[in-house]
């Protein structure tokens, strides 16, 4: 049988974050990909114009549709903007029992327009932290979460990363991009394990949907029984190796989103 994984987050219309990112990271890595919509964006390489948040009633029959009938290896969850939507969700893990989720709190798009309400995420840190196998923050999102400055240097990101275990994740990877230097260095926390995933910093401005990216592929490595710290080390690759393609894509006049089917084929092949 194929792996599964689900994901639960809002809707791209530019197709380079959200589900559109995670379905295609799920196929590119061989896993199926079910989704469960959280919201829905009117949104672009430049910017987002609007969102129309899902009820969360109707999330949680999303939710409990998909778990009814498809067996479900792992669970990555995205944009969640209100605190009832959170609180959906989480009533919805416990009710079916899943134990592997991948938790990207997503705040804030790559245009700089919030995604999430300031007011839920109390309720983010509260429901879904401890529910979760795995926390992917970057810098600005993990010092919300922390009630702290962001950490501004390399030095102080395992610090960090350890303080975001005690709201109760198993792992916590705390993701440097924001930083600068040559590398881009993240940092995975877990009881026992505390490991540094360096990779070369690409040069382009082609990362619409980055987070999405590795948080998916994590979730997909994990559906196929693959442990945490190689998930995560197989997934930065991926998302590595998907940057590194990005510009063949020219997608949009802005930020535009990586190549996650770059092991499969190149835009110029696309073209002929």
């Amino acid at each position: 049988m194929i792996a599964t994984a689900l994901t639960i987050a809002g809707s791209d219309s530019g197709g380079g974050a959200g589900i559109q990112a995670d379905l295609k990271t799920f196929s590119a890595l061989g896993v199926y990909g079910a989704s469960v919509i959280t919201a829905l964006t009117a949104q672009n390489t430049r910017e987002v114009r609007a969102i129309h948040d899902a009820p969360p009633d109707f999330i949680a029959a999303q939710i409990d549709a998909v778990f009814d009938d498809i067996r479900i290896d792992a669970v990555k969850i995205g944009m969640l903007s209100r605190s009832e939507v959170i609180d959906a969700v989480a009533a919805g893990l416990e009710r079916h029992g899943v134990t592997r989720v991948v938790l990207d709190p997503v705040m804030v798009a790559k245009s700089g327009d919030r995604l999430l309400r300031p007011a839920a995420v109390a309720t983010l840190r509260e429901r879904l932290l401890p529910l979760a196998t795995v926390i992917t923050p970057n810098l600005p999102e993990a010092a919300v979460l922390l009630e702290e400055p962001a950490a501004g240097v390399e030095a102080d990101m395992a610090a960090a990363c350890a303080r975001l275990l005690r709201l109760g994740p198993r792992y916590a990877l705390l993701k440097g991009g924001h930083l600068s230097g040559p590398e881009s260095v993240d940092y995975l926390c877990g009881e026992a394990v505390r490991r540094r995933f360096a990779a070369p910093r690409v040069e382009t401005r082609n990362t619409h949907g980055t987070g999405c990216t590795l948080s998916s592929a994590i979730a997909a490595y994990l559906a196929r029984g693959i442990e945490v710290p190689e998930a995560v080390e197989r997934a930065k690759d991926y998302l590595t190796r998907a940057l590194r393609a990005a510009d063949e894509l020219a997608v949009g006049g802005g930020r535009g989103p990586v190549h996650h089917f770059h092991a499969l084929w190149s835009a110029s092949e696309a073209a002929q």
